[in-house]
């Protein structure tokens, strides 16, 4: 997707998210800027989400990350994004969630 990742791990307690994920950017973002895969710079936004499943629903998350095209062909992923912080009962505030990149896109 243009605006987004998922990624399904298996982490053990003493993994720290935090410092995965910022090794998962720095490295990712080295390879795209080498690689040239976007004009000029990319670079990650700031923070991340992480939500936690059952070992039991673990074929379904991977079946969806397999068809997130799919989903997002009906709605958009920040839609999407507002929805699960509403199912996982997050509080959060609006002005803090990130726009598309179709939102954020000059006019032409």
């Amino acid at each position: 997707m243009p605006d987004h990742i998922h990624i399904l791990i298996d982490m053990t307690p003493d993994c720290n998210l935090s410092d995965l994920v910022r090794d998962i950017k720095v490295s990712s973002t080295k390879f795209i800027n080498k690689n040239r895969w976007v004009v000029g710079q990319f670079k990650w936004q700031e923070g991340f989400s992480a939500f936690t499943y059952s070992h039991s629903q673990l074929g379904d998350v991977a079946r969806y990350i397999r068809n997130q095209e799919k989903h997002h062909s009906h709605r958009t992923f920040r839609e999407e994004y507002l929805e699960l912080l509403k199912r996982f009962d997050i509080a959060y505030d609006e002005k803090y969630v990130f726009e598309g990149v179709d939102e954020n896109a000059p006019e032409t």
